[in-house]
């Protein structure tokens, strides 16, 4: 017999379903999106301003920032992502963006290596978490049939801080070295001031607040969505909601993963978040580095290149809004698995054009890696793992997967920089990024499809069968 509980979480979800369009403010997405633009932009831009920076003056140091902020991702998403499963996504969501409001204003007024050190691991902690918690929130708050265009949007505005952010970045730390990447940072500490200003006014998850039993709070908040998508699209009633039958799981969150089939979930997602996190950092951060240190990148040349990085970077933002038009049409893991060789590619044809001098190399390889593997790779790769774990656990497994994933970006700069001298600049490149492919088979074969399906029918349906 099912609970009260059960019953309503049903009713509650079902009805989010089957709306037509998205039922809450408008500006809860922007506001998001520009939460996720700071996270994106922060993340990415430090590898524009690594070599401007004074106190920071050998590889090893270089690396050693990249892998700070890489390793405090993790206890990060994890432990924050627990504690949202725990009380609740809001106030997590407001605490991890504060997170990184110190850590940027930090890292813009810091006078040596060792504070920048201290700042960038809590940003970085802010920023695991804040991923992780916004694609698992709109997950729960957007119906199936649309889930990947809503969260596409805030996705959008994170590439937008890729792009524009980069570009920006690019222009500060090359005409105003002296302080530009000063600019960069702090730029990133007054927008997440702003991002926590807007975050106050999120609601809570229906999901979460059915699974402690707030069913006013619950009700109120379905009844506002209805209301909104009714008169957004000029409708004056719903089509009666498809309850589907399951089981609440209201357990610890780590013991979910006790199920054979959760786990292997959590596995194949762990490798593909392990892999494209080391190819994706490792190139982001360290390949202008790189340059400098071991193909005699100086002076006008450096700044060319990095010139052309910030121009190029624009085509994550064009990637991002032309998947908008096929996100919730072609399969997540079909997506994945192709968009995840581009890497390969694009990191051969740069490298090589890196080599002989030629920029016309240099710009096709970095608007193929830019183009496709960063604006379509991982964001089916978020809006996967955000669909694969139950509710109960949503939160934690996003975290899990996506935070240790991050090993990856935290180790591969310090391995590029080994292996470099010893294979050379393609070869080692070319290590770097060939594995984020051959994991994502494993996950185009050995994962559920999830377009158009509602988050319980993936979990909690099948694993009462």
């Amino acid at each position: 017999m099912k609970s009260e509980k059960e019953k309503l979480l049903d009713l509650y979800i079902a009805r989010i379903d089957r709306l037509p369009t998205w039922g809450l403010n408008y500006a809860l997405l922007w506001a998001l999106g520009f939460s996720f633009f700071i996270t994106i932009y922060d993340a990415v831009n430090l590898g524009v301003a690594l070599p401007y920076i004074p106190f920071v003056t050998t590889a090893s140091e270089a690396a050693l920032i990249s892998s700070l902020g890489l390793f405090a991702y993790i206890p990060g998403a994890i432990g924050l992502g627990y504690l949202s499963d725990r009380i609740g996504r809001r106030p997590v969501l407001i605490g991890s963006v504060l997170l990184i409001l110190i850590g940027s204003v930090g890292m813009a007024i810091s006078t040596n290596i060792i504070e920048f050190y201290i700042f960038r691991t809590i940003e970085g902690a802010g920023i695991g978490a804040d991923i992780a918690l916004i694609m698992t929130y709109l997950a729960e708050l957007s119906p199936s049939s649309k889930r990947g265009t809503y969260i596409n949007l805030v996705y959008i505005g994170g590439w937008v801080g890729f792009g524009l952010g980069t570009l920006l970045a690019s222009e500060l730390v090359t005409h105003i070295p002296s302080i530009g990447w000063r600019l960069v940072f702090g730029i990133a500490g007054i927008l997440a001031l702003t991002a926590l200003a807007l975050r106050i006014y999120a609601p809570e998850s229906v999901r979460f607040l059915v699974k402690k039993g707030k069913f006013d709070e619950a009700e109120r908040i379905v009844k506002h969505m209805e209301e909104n998508a009714m008169r957004r699209a000029r409708l004056t009633s719903l089509p009666e909601p498809k309850i589907l039958e399951y089981s609440l799981q209201d357990t610890n969150p780590f013991k979910i993963f006790r199920n054979k089939e959760y786990l292997k979930r959590l596995i194949i997602l762990l490798l593909w978040f392990i892999t494209f996190y080391m190819a994706s950092y490792t190139f982001l951060l360290e390949w202008p580095e790189s340059l400098s240190i071991f193909l005699g990148y100086k002076g006008s040349l450096l700044d060319s290149v990095i010139t052309i990085i910030g121009y190029t970077s624009i085509a994550v933002t064009i990637g991002a809004v032309i998947s908008r038009f096929f996100i919730d049409k072609i399969d997540r893991r079909i997506l994945l698995t192709s968009s995840s060789f581009s890497i390969l590619l694009g990191v051969l044809i740069s490298t090589y054009g890196a080599i002989i001098r030629n920029f016309l190399d240099i710009t096709i390889g970095l608007i193929i890696i830019y183009l496709i593997y960063e604006a379509w790779s991982i964001q089916s790769g978020y809006i996967i793992a955000s669909e694969l774990f139950p509710n109960t656990a949503r939160a934690t497994g996003f975290a899990l997967t996506d935070g240790l994933g991050h090993l990856g970006g935290a180790i591969g700069p310090l391995i590029i920089i080994s292996l470099i001298p010893i294979y050379g600049s393609i070869t080692s490149w070319a290590l770097i990024s060939f594995e984020v492919f051959a994991i994502s088979i494993l996950i185009l074969f050995l994962t559920p499809k999830t377009l158009g399906r509602r988050l319980e029918e993936i979990n909690e349906v099948s694993s009462t069968k």
